[in-house]
């Protein structure tokens, strides 16, 4: 009976994880927000949300989990911006440590705005937990938007990523 019992969960483990795989996230479509939310810690991001700014699909933009050394000037350098888009248009969050917080520190800068819809920019293969992380976090008048970062992850990043997903949804479920 245990047997059989642990022989499913790890089949619709496996099943799981194959699906998960499969289907990472893509781009979003051409379409426009009131802001733009990028998470760092992942290559790429912070250029396609200053693309996308740049390209008026957005009023503002928030990066959530910047370090607390880093001043917006310095970012406007590295990314070859203007400064002035930072100086109007670009929040830095320097509260986040982790997705969960991303999505605390997002719900609060949004809180501070009017705005109806958000375009999420992350990895691929980070945005089903950042997309569960927000959607927890923000009230459900607020479209969100996915817009995921193509990369080319390999198997032990995807299989970290996947638990990490399972066991934030199972951590909420038991109400944490």
């Amino acid at each position: 009976m245990i047997r059989r019992l642990l022989s499913s969960l790890l089949l619709f483990w496996m099943l799981g994880f194959a699906v998960f795989a499969v289907t990472l996230p893509r781009p979003a479509a051409d379409s426009r927000t009131d802001a733009i939310v990028v998470l760092t810690g992942g290559a790429a991001r912070i250029e396609r949300g200053l693309s996308l700014l740049q390209a008026g699909k957005a009023k503002e933009m928030l990066i959530s989990g910047v370090d607390r050394t880093v001043r917006p000037h310095e970012l406007a350098l590295q990314y070859h911006v203007p400064v002035k888009l930072f100086d109007c248009c670009v929040d830095l969050g320097h509260e986040a440590v982790d997705t969960r917080s991303n999505a605390e520190e997002v719900a609060a800068w949004l809180d501070k705005s009017d705005y109806r819809s958000v375009r999420l920019v992350t990895t691929d293969w980070h945005m089903p937990r950042a997309r569960f992380e927000l959607r927890r976090a923000l009230p459900d008048t607020i479209v969100l938007t996915g817009d995921a970062v193509k990369s080319d992850p390999g198997l032990r990043m995807l299989l970290t990523e996947y638990n990490k997903y399972l066991l934030r949804r199972a951590a909420v479920l038991v109400g944490y």
